[in-house]
């Protein structure tokens, strides 16, 4: 009990300091930063001062815990109302239509375009590593968790694509906005723009009650927006909590028995990340400057592991920090949380499919293999949920189009959460990268705000 007390004063203690550089003016990233590195300086430290008594740290998490998943709650319940009235107002402020479907082609080709890369970066890593499938041990967890994924894959197996992309539309509009499906996010998005065209058909058939309908939209926002820099006014505090569960929960044994695999995935990733930056740099966006302002983004991203909760954020800077425009910036954060998640639907399934194929009699570096599983893993990115445990959706519906066993998944459980906190940051950073390509292709004018900050 003693020392229970004490390691919660000492994370008492650096709630007091992220309060303390709050007041002494500190900028968001140097608080959020400041955090991720001290929760897991703290995560470690316990492990190592505890390990002849395992049971002090879970009671510690027990209590430390309460303030992570308090403000990722926080996030998710602002994820939904922040994705209906900002799209809507998006739409309503739009007076071409036109220019939603510009915006909605480019951010989604953007998405896919990167995951399309994302899977071929995979691949050739995989092959670098000779990374294989063949004489990895099954323990009991990978084991029962083999018999979950084999459930589920049934499931999944009975969903055909036409079926998929009918799951993106809305049928009970207060069920997608509970999100009870794994496309409710889809679904809401598209709710609020056929509510945005109503509206602006409304505005051209009785201009005072468009009017109103805008005013009272206008509102909506801004009570929103509000609501949702309250919720990001306390991101420091969560990413202190998460990072000290992640670094104090870790399993050392289980991340060296599978160390190549991690190796190769953070280089993939990495790889990527630089493929983000060539990319901006090709729509003259400064890749430094870039990076420099989605920061305390991705630290959280990192360390929550959820691409949906991520999302008000990823808006917030967008817009505020990237000048990007409202409707751009909800739009690929919105569209990012579920299609062309380069990381979980591009990255990960290809290197599973890469190390599966020569047990199955397939060369791996074949032309015609590589070409099958960028486009199976292309396609397959449209629908996998924006929360944690995507990637493994990813590899359930990838692995069986190509006829592979999903036993592999089951296989890398352990290591799961340590990659996924990468492949979430890399998730977001896609979306962030397809909104400011998207700006500068649609809306010049903002080049220069973007220019004078970047």
């Amino acid at each position: 009990m003693i020392f229970l007390l004490l390691n919660l004063l000492v994370f008492a203690g650096l709630i007091a300091m992220l309060v303390y550089l709050q007041r002494r003016g500190f900028s968001l990233s140097a608080r959020v930063f400041t955090a991720l590195f001290s929760g897991f300086a703290l995560g470690v430290i316990l492990q190592v001062l505890y390990q002849s008594s395992p049971d002090i740290v879970p009671a510690t998490l027990a209590w430390t815990n309460v303030l992570g998943s308090a403000y990722v709650s926080l996030l998710r319940m602002i994820v939904m109302p922040l994705i209906l009235v900002s799209i809507l107002a998006a739409v309503i402020k739009l007076n071409d239509l036109a220019g939603l479907g510009k915006i909605s082609v480019s951010v989604i080709g953007i998405l896919l375009f990167t995951t399309m890369i994302a899977a071929l970066v995979g691949i050739v890593v995989s092959l670098l590593f000779g990374l294989s499938a063949e004489g990895l041990t099954q323990g009991a967890r990978e084991l029962a968790r083999e018999q979950v994924l084999l459930e589920r894959q049934s499931a999944l197996g009975q969903l055909s694509f036409p079926d998929l992309l009918s799951s993106f539309l809305p049928q009970n509009i207060f069920f997608d906005l509970a999100g009870m499906r794994d496309t409710s996010i889809i679904a809401v998005l598209i709710f609020a723009v056929l509510l945005g065209i109503a509206g602006l058909q409304l505005t051209r058939d009785d201009e005072s009650k468009g009017q109103a309908f805008r005013h009272f939209i206008e509102v909506t926002q801004g009570i929103v927006l509000k609501l949702v820099r309250l919720v990001i006014a306390f991101t420091p505090y969560g990413v202190l909590a998460l990072m000290f569960n992640v670094a104090a929960a870790s399993d050392a044994g289980d991340i060296l028995d599978l160390l190549s695999f991690v190796l190769a995935s953070y280089l993939a990733i990495l790889i990527m990340f630089a493929i983000h930056a060539i990319l901006l740099m090709l729509f003259r966006v400064r890749p430094l400057d870039y990076f420099k302002q989605v920061l305390p983004v991705l630290a959280f991203a990192f360390t929550s592991r959820s691409s949906a909760a991520t999302i008000p954020l990823n808006v917030e800077t967008q817009v505020n920090r990237l000048h990007n425009s409202p409707a751009v910036a909800n739009f690929s954060a919105s569209f990012g949380a579920t299609i062309g998640q380069n990381g979980c639907a591009g990255i990960y399934p290809a290197m599973l499919a890469v190390m599966i194929a020569p047990g199955m009699g397939i060369d791996p570096s074949s032309i015609s293999f590589i070409i099958t599983l960028l486009a199976v893993v292309t396609i397959s990115s449209l629908g996998v949920a924006g929360v944690g445990g995507g990637a493994t959706f990813a590899a359930l519906m990838v692995l069986p189009a190509l006829g592979f066993p999903v036993v592999l998944v089951a296989l890398l459980i352990s290591i799961e959460p340590l990659i996924d906190m990468a492949r979430t940051a890399l998730n977001v950073n896609g979306s962030m990268t397809a909104g400011t390509i998207t700006s500068r292709l649609l809306h010049p004018a903002d080049e220069q705000k973007q220019s004078q900050t970047l």
